[in-house]
């Protein structure tokens, strides 16, 4: 009895314990084993609440230590009756292996703890500035993936509650996913656009932002820097997307901001080569036809704009405009009159001015679709019927009877087409393509240099013998052009450009790309005269050359009035047909402005000494040729004269010779010659 009243009063004097050991005593299964299961899990309840733990992880700033504790068991994740078969169990392993009992537990486990929190802390500061960052996304992650697990199970089973922390270990250990590889140029598609990709293209979307017709010289500088920063094929298309979202999308665009991003191109194509227009081309045709199925009128518009002022510029020839208006007048839906009346209003007499008979062939094309409307029955006539049809009608009208409109002026864009001609546009320009080659998917190499000679050159042998006879034609026209006394390398090379011209406008490109140095370019005028009077019967495609010519630069102007007058000199050795082809070709080039009657000043009209029989012929041949022409032309013809003082001797001599030489022989001349003398008394210069 002694030494059981000494324990007792010993264990009196051992002071309360502490919330920290309670808490030992239920790790070690030292705890009052008569403790229910409510009391136990109260004083779990209170035990978070004092350690600031909230679904098994510490509340307020994570310092990584809920990462040293993963994997061990605790006592939140055996809830109910466990907990007390689990605290027993542990109680009885714990008393067999330490015969000190319940106190020397205490102080085992005392001493652990404390040990325990040392290296815990330890290790905390070591690791706490290297995780943190992670540590908080990382648990941002799986917070997230753990509502989604607990709202799951909670719906399943609301009896059995969820903790946390057992799931954030399982769902640690789940491996990523293994991302699948992306080739390059297949990224942008895919969306996985690298970063500095993403910062170019915000570069290329500011340029274009602030890109108008008085800074368009400058922002195509630093567009041309920005292109040359990357490779070729990512700046093209960053810069091309950028263009057709920035011309395709948003509000309703004019006719000013298509020009502007057309000229952007055209500046572009000039400075970083011809591929960039190319490529920009073919993501149009493409997007135009996904916005047509899209029935998207407003980018349709836009798109025909700018595809119509790449025309304008010089980017693309009128064949590629023909073979996409043709596409359009075989459907001749609501959409395509509309698309067809945008293209015809912004470029149609340009591409009239290029080629007249594909001008006519588009407009048989369209009337037959028409007739062919007109003959159905339903929603045909409905489609006839409309005003945006009789409109586009009227316009087509109108171009076919070279009815030019105030903003056909040529004035318009001067200054960009200035600009554009300074670097060098005439060699950038793409012919040959077709719009179904824009759209074709299996595109090539340079394909916008090769045009359409692939569907030739299937079949070798055909494609060779084109070849040879090509050679064989190169070989004639030399020897034509030595028989033609062309004895310099400057003379043969334009004989032969002329006369092999497929028409005008294909031989004044030749000739303007040929590059003369010093002044070789006066051969040009020289031999063009020369091949128009070797004619046997007129021919008026060196009047449209010549005149095309005058039109691009003055100095052909000039040079052809001293060719003139040089013919003028040989009058009377010079055979009857030079004589009739040279009177016809300066009647054509007087009435149609290219020249004025001042270039008849060399020659003394009212000398009677000086005119033989020969020279009276010529100009009668001449003015005959003049009076051809109706009222309002011959009027404005001789009024051109009539200003200028010192003109005073031609218009005297002039109305000698028509009064001489040309009233006496025919009545209709008399007429022709009142309405010539008011036209010279015309001080004024008002035209009809």
């Amino acid at each position: 009895m002694g030494k059981e009243d000494a324990k007792h009063r010993s264990r009196t004097k051992y002071k309360g314990k502490t919330k920290f050991e309670e808490y030992l005593d239920m790790e070690t299964g030292t705890r009052n084993p008569g403790l229910s299961a409510e009391e136990d899990l109260e004083l779990e309840r209170k035990l978070a609440k004092k350690l600031k733990v909230k679904a098994g992880k510490l509340r307020g700033v994570d310092d990584g230590i809920n990462v040293l504790f993963e994997g061990i068991p605790s006592i939140v994740d055996f809830p109910g009756e466990e907990v007390l078969q689990f605290s027993e169990e542990c109680a009885v392993e714990e008393t067999k292996k330490n015969p000190l009992g319940k106190k020397g537990n205490r102080r085992k486990s005392l001493d652990q703890a404390l040990d325990m929190e040392s290296e815990l802390t330890t290790v905390v500061e070591e690791e706490n500035a290297s995780k943190k960052n992670k540590k908080r996304k990382k648990k941002k992650r799986i917070s997230e993936k753990l509502d989604d697990v607990v709202t799951e199970d909670s719906a399943g089973d609301e009896s059995m509650p969820v903790e946390s922390h057992c799931v954030e270990a399982a769902v640690d250990k789940v491996p990523p996913k293994a991302q699948k590889y992306v080739a390059p140029y297949l990224r942008l598609q895919k969306g996985a656009e690298p970063e500095d990709h993403t910062q170019l293209r915000r570069r290329v979307r500011g340029l274009l932002n602030r890109l108008s017709e008085s800074n368009i010289e400058s922002v195509t500088g630093e567009m041309s820097t920005v292109f040359h920063s990357i490779s070729r094929s990512i700046a093209s298309q960053i810069i091309g997307d950028e263009i057709l979202a920035s011309c395709s999308r948003g509000p309703r665009g004019n006719e000013q901001y298509a020009a502007v991003f057309a000229s952007f191109v055209a500046g572009m194509g000039c400075l970083v080569g011809t591929d960039f227009s190319a490529r920009l081309m073919a993501s149009l045709a493409k997007t135009f036809e996904d916005e047509y199925l899209n029935e998207d009128n407003l980018s349709l518009r836009n798109l025909t704009l700018l595809l119509s002022y790449l025309c304008v510029f010089g980017v693309c020839a009128s064949d590629l405009i023909y073979d996409f208006l043709i596409i359009l007048s075989k459907r001749l839906t609501e959409i395509d009159v509309s698309t067809i009346l945008t293209v015809l209003q912004c470029c149609g007499m340009k591409i009239r001015a290029d080629d007249p008979t594909a001008m006519k062939s588009f407009i048989v094309s369209v009337q037959s679709k028409v007739n062919e409307l007109k003959a159905a029955s339903g929603d045909g006539l409905q489609n006839i019927n409309g005003k945006r049809m009789e409109f586009m009608l009227e316009t087509i009208c109108d171009i076919k009877n070279n009815k030019k409109r105030s903003k056909d002026d040529p004035a318009h864009h001067t200054r960009i087409k200035k600009w554009l001609q300074k670097l060098g546009v005439d060699d950038i320009i793409i012919r040959g393509i077709k719009w179904n080659k824009l759209l074709d998917p299996d595109k090539k190499g340079q394909w916008w240099l090769s045009g359409d000679l692939s569907t030739t050159s299937d079949n070798v042998e055909e494609f060779a013998n084109t070849i040879d006879k090509e050679v064989l034609e190169a070989q004639k026209m030399l020897q034509l052009a030595a028989a033609q006394r062309m004895n310099t390398d400057a003379r043969k090379a334009i004989f032969c450009i002329i006369m092999s011209g497929e028409d005008y406008v294909d031989a004044f490109e030749k000739l303007i790309r040929l590059d003369l140095s010093g002044k070789q370019d006066r051969e040009i005028m020289r031999v063009l005269v020369d091949c128009c009077l070797q004619e046997k019967v007129f021919n008026k495609y060196y009047t449209v050359l010549a005149s095309k010519l005058c039109e691009h630069e003055k100095n052909h102007k000039f040079t052809l009035q001293y060719c003139l007058w040089d013919q003028f000199k040989e009058l009377d050795t010079m055979q009857l047909i030079r004589s009739m082809n040279l009177a016809k070709f300066v009647a054509e080039m007087i009435t149609s402005f290219t020249l004025s009657l001042a270039v008849l000043k060399s020659v003394d009209l009212s000398d009677i000494r000086l005119l033989t029989a020969k020279r009276i012929m010529h100009f009668r041949m001449l003015f005959d040729a003049i009076f051809e022409r109706p009222d309002k032309l011959i009027w404005n013809v001789f009024t051109r004269v009539a200003v200028n003082p010192e003109l005073e001797p031609l218009r005297s001599g002039m109305l000698f010779f028509i009064k001489e030489y040309m009233i006496k022989t025919s009545k209709v001349n008399a007429e022709k010659f009142k309405l010539i003398k008011k036209a010279l008394n015309n001080v004024e210069g008002i035209l009809m």
